[in-house]
């Protein structure tokens, strides 16, 4: 349709309005039920077992009529609540970070430039740019547009498209309503299904027609994933066991001391001791921080679990235009397709940059300009437009007073598109004023698409590809340029003053004019990218639109390998068992279309593959459903690619696949250690609490002491490990089985054996303090050789414990070579564990509520040798294993 105005001449709100209208009115966003208070965080912490046992013990302290000790368990319910309040608060800003990326982006036209934003920050009265596959971000009024139309489904349940026109102040302004044609009025959730507007934001928020009838989209949601369900099985499993263990050990205590009341405080601290509460919340802060560190690598991480699914990809299959190269199209070459003509036929401009462009090249630049919009989203038509205000300015083949009347779109049958102009000069004939107006038709697209358009003969058909295939052999992309005239009797483009026009491009006839070359550059760093993919055990697949010649080119220089190349119409030609034979040697795919990426994804899940795959249009969203990560473009996708994929990279940069498929391996690897060490360090504050009861020797953990050791294991197991560096060879190993539980049989082993260890250590020294008669047979809770002994295995576990989160910084490095690995939050945890193990021995306040006696150098000397002796064999194992 004929735009009401010129898009250029929109300059849009500023930014000092924009803020103003944020203040008074408020984001552009929905009330979402997800997003948790403060207060709801500490209801959730506070409801865990560990608190509920914690409350527990301090009421029976109250009873027994210890109020010094019930205090300090309720002053411990204090810190662990500080602690993990930290840890949710610091989850929840994650994924309020994800939430403003993941909205839908909206380009903007604010100060006369254009800035693509959060839809989140679009204000009333902004200024959007729609193009074919936007989500729209707010209700609006269209003021310019050329061939728009919407699926409003959300809103009417109708699953057609509707047309949209631009509002025209000539005419009256139509009822503001979802559905029917021919309306000027857009809403927000809804989806440009094709062509191009701008529209001036009438209501946010709340107010817009979706936040009337309630309806909240884009909130990120945890999905119930396979680790998540491996490890609410493992916590039941291992609960079920820990009530049983209370249980009998409260029956033993009981009738073997005739103590029933500090029986139920011995099982309840048993019972601190025994239960993994911390394995879920390990999972859930992995997940939502590994998302917040794919973000800080510009990756927004759509859904969560596939941090999971990362460390296990094989296959990488990406796009050349903008993933490989910088998406930055310059002209280089031009072709006239002109026997007759004097000058050559070939031009390459980078050989003659200062030079005046031949005569004979003006018309094909010109005809270039005129197939494209007038105001070019695409990088090719940018490109275009470029050449020719550098080449053509001053001369009559810019036409910037002409109006585009009507653009035939690129489709999947015809790879070409045309426009139709309405020129600005009068038309006469033979001396007399026509009755009609002046029109320029101009095509451009693949050259076999306006070679069918001009229709060739096979015999020019490959004279034509000869040409093609030498341009597009040094990595050019190649577009072919047509004129168009209605009819072959006519000469001067005269049409009916009713305007009416051919509703397919091939009701034209065309003229070929050319070929443009156009160049892409390869990015600098994805050569060393992919051959850090190929040291990984992953393969990379190219999936390219342009000529077989021209991807050949890109991959001899990005290093791709595998020379054998599989065409779109080789695809259309290929059985699935064809396909299925061809596809494990392939890694190239040449004039393909985006709905042959289905094919190729789903040949080579068949295979066995975990498939990655990039996409960046609308026909692109089943493959990026049907892969097992579905990555769109982030500055060049549509919202709907962004909305089928589980990641979105925000620069289109392939760097940053390699960089997340990196990123999550080392989640993974260290959330293995965080798990190991979780169960790890339970077995011996679990045994050294249960085998007193069974050997009737004096209880060493009490409640407070437990809840004195949540203080270092909260913090460890979750933002130590997670904070964690990769190791050194983490892109040097094949790609894990995605079958691989997080509990396998070597995290279980490692887990069991370093708690026996620990375990082992704590009971002999115990027995040996025993045995050697600190202890008479009678001694309850505490006599001074009880407190004495109780202190010395306390700091012995607490050294062990320090031990064992240092040994599992790395499963194939020892303490030694890891210490030189920076990780600051491993050392405020140990800095702090050592600075209150130190107060809680040498203030005699604090010893006293712990029920220690005071710990000379030799007993420290001990504790620190036995607590190395503790974790020594995982050390030699990796030396031994490292050599």
């Amino acid at each position: 349709m004929k735009s009401v105005l010129n898009p250029q001449e929109l300059t849009g709100l500023s930014e000092q309005e924009v803020s103003q209208r944020l203040q008074t009115e408020g984001y552009n966003e929905l009330p979402s039920s997800d997003r948790r208070n403060i207060l709801g965080i500490i209801l959730e912490i506070t409801s865990e077992p560990i608190f509920l046992l914690l409350l527990g013990c301090g009421g029976i302290y109250l009873f027994l009529g210890d109020v010094q000790e019930a205090l300090i368990l309720l002053g411990f319910v204090f810190f662990i609540v500080v602690i993990n309040l930290y840890q949710e608060q610091k989850t929840e800003k994650s994924l309020e970070a994800l939430r403003d990326l993941s909205s839908p982006r909206a380009l903007v036209i604010r100060d006369g430039v254009r800035k693509r934003i959060a839809g989140r920050e679009v204000v009333r009265s902004d200024l959007i740019v729609i193009a074919e596959g936007d989500r729209i971000p707010a209700d609006g009024v269209l003021l310019w547009s050329t061939h728009l139309t919407v699926d409003e489904s959300l809103l009417t349940g109708e699953s057609v498209p509707v047309r949209k026109t631009a509002l025209d102040d000539r005419e009256p302004v139509p009822i503001n309503r979802a559905g029917g044609d021919d309306l000027p009025y857009v809403y927000s959730g809804t989806l440009a299904v094709q062509g191009q507007a701008i529209v001036e934001v009438q209501a946010t928020g709340s107010k817009t027609e979706m936040g009337k009838i309630g309806k909240a989209l884009q909130t990120i949601k945890q999905e119930d994933s396979k680790l998540q369900k491996e490890t609410r099985r493992m916590v039941k499993q291992l609960t079920v066991i820990a009530i049983a263990i209370c249980v009998v050990a409260v029956v033993i205590y009981g009738i073997t001391r005739g103590d029933w009341l500090h029986g139920v405080l011995a099982g309840l601290a048993l019972g601190m001791a025994i239960l993994p509460n911390e394995i879920p919340v390990v999972l859930a802060i992995f997940l939502a921080l590994g998302a917040w560190r794919f973000s800080q690598q510009n990756v927004l991480t759509r859904r969560i679990p596939v941090v999971e699914t990362l460390g296990a990809a094989t296959v990488l299959c990406v796009d050349k235009t903008g993933t490989l190269t910088i998406n930055q199209m310059t002209v280089q070459q031009l072709f006239v397709y002109q026997k007759e003509s004097q000058c050559p036929a070939f031009y390459d401009l980078t050989l003659h940059e200062r030079e005046v462009l031949p005569e004979d090249f003006h018309r094909l630049i010109e005809y270039g300009i005129l197939a494209s919009r007038k105001d070019p989203f695409d990088p090719m038509e940018k490109a275009l437009k470029l050449v020719g205000v550098e080449l053509l300015t001053g001369t009559e083949h810019l036409h910037d007073d002409w109006d585009i009347l009507r653009e035939y779109p690129l489709s999947g049958e015809l790879r070409a598109m045309s426009c139709v102009w309405e020129t600005s000069q009068g038309v006469e004939s033979q001396g007399v004023e026509s009755q009609g107006v002046e029109k320029e038709i101009a095509a451009k697209g693949a050259p076999e698409a306006i070679a069918d358009l001009c229709h060739f003969s096979p015999e020019a058909i490959a004279d034509l590809a000869t040409q093609v295939n030498i341009m597009a052999s040094v990595g050019l992309r190649v577009l072919g340029v047509a004129k168009g005239t209605l009819s072959a009797n006519s000469s001067r483009h005269i049409y009916p003053v009713d305007g009416s026009l051919p509703s397919d491009q091939h009701d034209f006839d065309f003229e070929f004019i050319g070929l443009v070359g156009l160049a892409d550059p390869v990015r600098s760093n994805v050569a060393p990218a992919i051959a850090e993919c190929y040291q990984a055990g992953i393969r990379v697949v190219m999936i390219t639109g342009d000529y077989p010649s021209t991807a050949q080119n890109i991959a001899k220089q990005i290093g791709l390998s595998g020379g054998e190349v599989i065409t779109g119409s080789e695809l259309e030609q290929m059985s699935a068992e064809q396909l299925q034979s061809r596809i494990r040697s392939t890694n190239i795919f040449a004039r393909v279309v985006p709905e042959q990426k289905l094919l190729i994804v789903n040949a080579l899940k068949q295979s066995g593959e975990i498939v990655a795959m990039t996409g960046d249009g609308v026909n692109d969203a089943p493959a990026l459903k049907a892969a097992h990560i579905g990555i769109a473009m982030g500055e060049r996708g549509t919202d709907v690619a962004r909305e089928s994929a589980d990641l979105v990279l925000l620069n289109d940069d392939f760097n940053s696949i390699v960089g997340s498929v990196k990123l999550g391996r080392r989640i993974f690897d260290n959330l293995k250690k965080g798990m190991s060490y979780t169960l790890a360090v339970h077995i011996p504050i679990a045994g050294i609490s249960l085998v007193p009861i069974f050997m009737q020797w004096p209880l060493v953990l009490l409640p407070i002491h437990i809840a004195f050791l949540h203080l270092i294991i909260d913090p460890a197991c979750t933002i130590a490990f997670e904070a964690e560096p990769a190791e050194a060879n983490i892109m040097q190993r094949s790609p894990r089985n995605p079958k691989e539980p997080l509990f396998d049989k070597r995290t279980l082993q490692i887990a069991f054996f370093q708690g026996l260890s620990v375990l082992v250590v704590l009971v002999t020294v115990y027995a040996i303090a025993y045995y050697q008669g600190n202890y008479a047979p009678n001694v309850k809770l505490c006599s001074a050789g009880a407190c004495d002994a109780r202190g010395l295995v306390f700091t012995t576990l607490i050294v062990s414990n320090l031990a064992m989160i240092l040994t599992n910084r790395s499963w194939t490095k020892t303490i030694i070579s890891t210490i030189r690995v920076p990780n600051p939050a491993i050392w405020w945890i140990i800095g702090g564990g050592v600075l209150f193990l130190g107060l809680i021995l040498y203030i005699p306040f604090l010893r006293q509520l712990f029920q220690f006696d005071y710990l000379h150098f030799e007993d420290l000397a001990i504790a620190l040798l036995s607590g190395i002796v503790s974790v020594i064999w995982f050390e030699l194992f990796k030396w031994k294993t490292a050599k």
